[in-house]
């Protein structure tokens, strides 16, 4: 079942339609005019036979191994609901590394549906903490772990969230004291907590934040219109885990509305947009991701590769998800998680059948 369809959600529609081992059997819509529509016409491609419903009661009600949830902002009533509903759940929305004192009602969720809580995505969920820690196995003494993004937010098609929530063509006073800082830091305080925990510093258990903006030097056009000079045109968010005052890992988020006309004078630099995993130790090592982000400012308002990636992350997770023990599950509770074959390719071609090789 898909949980909202925006962005992230319907490209997960669009995932699970394609994945050999999925079938997509319910959807659930916030608002009145998609509800009674086919999942696959919200999703922008052909139709799958799922009527999309703003009933939670009947998503409830229906049969599901999995519900990809990715509201704007959670629910944890609504997680739990699912999850006593013998649904498992996988999100990217929160929950990838939770705070075993504050989840204690969604473990008991999970375990009177014997259900699976697992959070995801790509940042956070998967650049922050799943590939530094896959990089960091072959360095040793290390002392710095960075996971940093790059991208240019005129690719991002959501003018709302932009500016009434990313506060961007505000005044910085207003973006400074916007709740962006608190939405994206729950996440990225998890990923940074997993990978302290996992390779065992022994940081200050406070996660410092930082934010800082830039603004427009001139007017930039943008999908929210014009940001007039003075106004915030560029936000840059940092957190740490600090040793002694130093930070041993970091993650941080750069967004601008261009590189031009913007003061400080941020860039992506000579390798653009992009994000970067670093592991400071022995070898150091450092890993970019690109591809991530779209070729264009007009590619990416018309189907942004980032958003694709955060929903497939959380589709090709499901299989296991749905094979692992009751409880909330981490990447360091799952086995290693794969994509499939484009379904030409596949062992299933022309065989009606899932195709899944059996692990035994």
């Amino acid at each position: 079942m898909q949980w909202a369809t925006g962005g992230v959600g319907k490209a997960a529609i669009e995932g699970v339609v394609s994945h050999p081992e999925l079938e997509m059997v319910g959807c659930w819509v916030h608002s009145e005019d998609k509800r009674g529509r086919d999942a696959g016409e919200l999703a922008g491609i052909a139709r799958v036979g799922v009527v999309a419903t703003t009933s939670a009661e009947e998503i409830l009600a229906l049969a599901a191994d999995c519900v990809v949830y990715s509201p704007l902002v959670p629910n944890v009533d609504e997680v739990a609901a699912l999850l006593r509903s013998e649904k498992n759940v996988v999100t990217p929305v929160g929950w990838i590394y939770p705070d075993p004192a504050k989840v204690g009602a969604l473990e008991d969720a999970c375990r009177e549906g014997g259900t699976t809580l697992h959070g995801t995505g790509i940042h956070p969920g998967g650049i922050t903490e799943r590939f530094p820690l896959m990089v960091s196995a072959v360095s040793a003494r290390v002392t710095h772990v960075r996971a940093e993004e790059f991208s240019d937010i005129r690719t991002y098609g959501a003018p709302d969230v932009i500016r009434h929530v990313m506060a961007f063509g505000g005044t910085p006073e207003e973006a400074l004291a916007s709740p962006m800082a608190a939405l994206l830091g729950g996440g990225f305080r998890s990923s940074v907590r997993m990978v302290v925990a996992e390779m065992g510093f022994d940081a200050d258990p406070h996660i410092e934040t930082v934010q800082e903006v830039a603004v427009a030097t001139a007017p930039i056009a943008s999908p929210i219109g014009v940001i007039e000079p003075g106004l915030v045109a560029a936000r840059r968010f940092e957190w740490r885990a600090l040793v002694d005052g130093v930070p041993v890992v970091t993650a941080i988020v750069n967004w601008l509305m261009g590189e031009e006309h913007l003061d400080p004078g941020w860039s992506f630099g000579p390798e653009g947009e992009r994000f970067e995993v670093e592991v400071t130790g022995d070898p150091s090592v450092r890993l970019t991701f690109q591809g991530l982000q779209p070729e264009s400012v007009e590619a990416g308002l018309v189907r942004n590769p980032g958003v694709v990636s955060t929903a497939n992350h959380c589709v090709n997770a499901i299989p296991y998800v749905v094979a692992a023990e009751p409880g909330i599950k981490t990447y360091l509770d799952l086995p290693l998680i794969a994509g499939r074959a484009a379904p030409q390719l596949g062992r299933a071609r022309g065989s009606g059948g899932s195709g899944r090789a059996n692990p035994s």
